[in-house]
């Protein structure tokens, strides 16, 4: 194997590397958003855990994040609960960031 060979595989290795954790840790921020919903509809634990199933299955239909902020906005506001669009971010960003150092002290 050449060493240009060599790169190309390490390279290609890197990128599903880092694809796969990028997915680990975005739905585990679709988990952690799921408790947040859930504590404020009063969703039973198995609610709650259908319900992360429900985002993590939504966050594949189309990437990047808006998506699920959307759902989320728009599931609370069914459920009688209204939250803004700033406080709804907010809260997918202390998710995303707690997912992330979770996954990482993960290995």
């Amino acid at each position: 194997m050449s060493g240009f060979s060599k790169r190309e595989d390490a390279f290609e290795n890197k990128f599903a590397f880092d694809a796969e954790k990028r997915f680990k840790v975005e739905a585990r921020r679709n988990k952690l958003l799921a408790q947040w919903v859930g504590q404020r509809t009063k969703m039973t634990p198995q609610q709650i855990e259908q319900y992360a199933a429900e985002l993590i299955q939504h966050d594949l239909k189309k990437p990047g994040d808006a998506d699920v902020l959307e759902k989320v906005i728009a599931d609370l506001k069914i459920r009688g609960v209204t939250v803004s669009q700033a406080d709804a971010r907010a809260e997918m960003s202390r998710c995303i960031q707690i997912a992330s150092e979770q996954t990482a002290n993960e290995g």
